[in-house]
């Protein structure tokens, strides 16, 4: 009598990949930049937090940012390009938001952040990936 209990359930279907050709240097360039983000921020929070918090405390925020999108585009699957997409549109938002804040209000910036003046200190990089990586995640879906 054949053994019910072993039979082969049918293969779960396996998740998009996110991480292919052009793909792969926008999760390196988010990678880059989580890694520089962190170690800024984990360093400016550490030894001189009191000097500017506001800075140092947004600097963590947009890292957390970097790394939920880098794990997203990696992990792949449609819940992660959603999940991917919905962060680049925040990055996005935060970067014109302090952006257009640290110009506007500079002493409310003794030290700048990831996203102070658009990302000027990290080559205009923050401002351009989101929107990068939003078409890129559109891209993926319709293709």
């Amino acid at each position: 009598m054949p053994d019910t209990d072993s039979a082969a359930a049918p293969p779960a279907p396996a998740r998009e990949r996110l991480v292919s050709g052009p793909g792969l240097l926008l999760v390196w360039l988010y990678g880059v930049i989580t890694v520089g983000a962190v170690s800024r921020s984990a360093y400016q929070i550490s030894t001189e937090f009191d000097r500017a918090p506001l800075p140092y405390a947004l600097s963590a925020v947009a890292a957390l940012v970097y790394a939920f999108i880098t794990y997203s585009l990696v992990r792949g699957g449609e819940t992660a390009r959603k999940a991917a997409r919905v962060c680049c549109a925040a990055e996005l938002t935060g970067v014109l938001v302090v952006g257009t804040w640290t110009l506007v209000e500079p002493d409310a910036f003794p030290d700048a952040t990831v996203w102070s003046d658009f990302g000027m200190g990290y080559l205009f990089i923050p401002v351009i990936l989101p929107i990068t990586g939003m078409l890129w995640l559109r891209r993926r879906r319709q293709g």
